[in-house]
């Protein structure tokens, strides 16, 4: 399937390059007149589309003086140099653009980071100020440019006429000017600053968790360590998942040896963080291109924010550049012990795409053990990890570790009861997964995927079917189209005989999830009660086509099809 999405997104790729050099821009291409530089360039592109950033270097490379007759060329090859964490190249290619009259958003853009990086803040300035005069299509170019403003020009001015600056930013930016109104407060060591990020951090409406980070960096630069200290015990129990917070944690509290790698009274270090904001909402807009160039910006303004490869790293994985995405994690993973947890669990989902699962465990198994600080959460995430990988027996001592260690309010306790109950349930262990899986519910009983597995669980062994149909409605409540609900909640009503409104639901979760064999074998057998028997056998013949069904369900369907229900 992914070789099919490839090869048709390659083809529109090669479509639009033709059309392309078939148009009017065509003719100002003199330099792309040669078959081998046609070549070059489209290679370029279709690497530059693809986030091969090395590729699209080794082709665009090639084509010297391009960009004298085909502007759009300049823009692809900054974006292919910032991306591969070339600045100073993509500094020289910009000013070689301006010298002739050809500069972009992108080119004085890169310029002014130089400058910035560089402390030279009123050359910086200039380049920003450019910018702010071209015309742009992205709202977030010109949030972007505003903020650089307003912080390049910090020497000359006060903590209040900066904040009427920031303030007077686009309203939908609102939760953006809150985080650059703290580091001002910071930045002139205000001595409301404390007020402002204990503001920040305390908003239960948005998720400013990260910035509990941020306020104890700031303690800690002051020399208040102890209160550092304060705001990493109480935030790292808010948010027990927070890397940045809980290597902060060990490398402070623990070991005594913490760097601090971010400072508010340095411009460059704060327009980082900016530019990483920016590259985050790229992100979430699967912009993963334009979201890696503000974050290689990012790490050039500040090195040794090691944090920042967290989410480059994240933005490979998702356009499925694994190899990439692993050199990353690699990089990661010597930040620390939380770090090190964090890349070896993405290191091991990239192993299991690649269907490599053996490695996959190896390498779970060997830094688990090796963790020198292992909490909790570090034990859950193995015993998820051996549970979705079959390693039951195993998985059982872990959640049962977990269980032992703490109380039936903490967050942990209802996934944990639900984990063992499912490992339980699968090793055939019926008395202890049910009392497992009630113990799960009766912690919190709007889980609906929790409901679903014990009520389903009940129509297959035949009993407390007409509880079941009840739990799967209000299942069904919490997560609507779920299709895996949709499923359980015919299978219920079939078992119950009411063929009718069975048929509506398992159709729907036929539609929702095509390509499920439970699925499809539970529309046969419903296709089947109403004398459809040659639809029937379809949805039965299918199951056996799927490369997700089990042995067990091809010997029942198999069954089926010579003697039917």
């Amino acid at each position: 399937m992914n070789k099919f999405k490839n090869s048709l997104k390659f083809t529109l790729q090669f479509f639009f390059v033709i059309i392309f050099f078939s148009t009017a821009e065509a003719k100002n291409s003199d330099l792309l007149a040669k078959g081998k530089n046609i070549s070059n360039y489209f290679s370029g592109i279709l690497s530059l589309n693809n986030n091969q950033y090395s590729e699209s270097y080794k082709y665009f490379n090639r084509l010297s003086d391009l960009e004298r007759s085909h502007s759009n060329f300049g823009k692809r090859y900054l974006f292919t140099l910032v991306n591969l964490g070339k600045i100073n190249e993509a500094f020289h290619f910009s000013k070689k653009l301006e010298k002739k009259n050809q500069s972009t958003f992108e080119s004085d853009l890169i310029i002014g980071i130089y400058y910035l990086k560089n402390e030279e803040n009123n050359l910086a300035k200039k380049y920003f100020l450019k910018i702010k005069k071209r015309k742009t299509e992205i709202l977030l170019n010109s949030f972007i440019i505003e903020s650089l403003l307003n912080w390049v020009g910090l020497d000359s001015t006060n903590l209040n006429s900066a904040k009427k600056k920031i303030n007077s930013t686009e309203p939908v930016f609102e939760n953006l000017k809150r985080i650059q109104n703290v580091f001002l407060h910071c930045y002139f060591n205000d001595v409301n600053t404390d007020v402002f990020f204990k503001r920040l951090i305390n908003d239960k409406k948005i998720d400013f968790s990260r910035y509990n980070y941020f306020y104890a960096n700031y303690l800690y630069n002051l020399g208040r360590i102890d209160d550092a200290k304060k705001i990493l015990n109480s935030s790292t129990e808010l948010y027990p998942r927070n890397l940045l917070l809980n290597q902060f944690k060990i490398d402070l509290v623990i070991e005594n040896d913490f760097k601090s790698s971010f400072n508010c009274k340095k411009q460059s270090n704060v327009i980082a963080e900016i530019l990483y904001i920016t590259a985050n909402a790229f992100s979430s807009q699967s912009m993963y291109s334009h979201s890696n160039f503000y974050l290689n910006l990012s790490k050039y303004l500040n090195k040794d924010f090691y944090s920042f490869d967290t989410l480059l790293a994240e933005n490979f994985y998702k356009i499925e550049n694994f190899n990439k995405s692993k050199k990353i994690y690699n990089k990661i993973k010597k930040q620390g012990s939380v770090y090190l947890w964090y890349a070896t669990k993405q290191k091991a989902l990239i192993f299991q795409k690649e269907k490599n699962n053996d490695e996959a465990i190896k390498l779970m198994t060997k830094n688990y053990e090796k963790l020198k600080y292992k909490n909790i959460y570090d034990t859950f995430d193995f015993a998820e990890f051996l549970k979705r990988n079959k390693k039951y027996e195993k998985a059982i001592n872990y959640y049962t570790e977990i269980i032992q260690l703490i109380n039936k309010d903490h967050p942990l306790y209802p996934e944990t009861t639900d984990g063992r109950g499912v490992v339980y349930e699968r090793l055939g262990e019926w008395e202890k997964a049910e009392k497992d899986l009630l113990a799960s519910l009766d912690a919190n009983p709007n889980q609906a995927y929790v409901i679903n597995y014990l009520a389903y669980s009940w129509i297959e062994k035949g009993i407390k079917i007409e509880k079941s149909l009840k739990m799967l409605e209000k299942a069904n409540n919490l997560k609507s189209n779920d299709p895996y609900i949709i499923d359980s909640l015919g299978w219920a009503l079939f078992k119950l005989k009411k063929y009718e409104e069975s048929k509506n639901y398992l159709q729907l979760a036929v539609q929702l999830m095509p390509a499920d064999p439970i699925v499809n074998d539970h529309f046969g057998d419903v296709l089947w009660k109403f004398g459809k028997k040659i639809q029937a056998r379809y949805y039965w013949n299918y199951v056996l086509i799927l490369e997700e069904t089990e042995d067990d369900l091809k010997n029942d369907v198999r069954k089926k099809l010579i003697l039917g229900l």
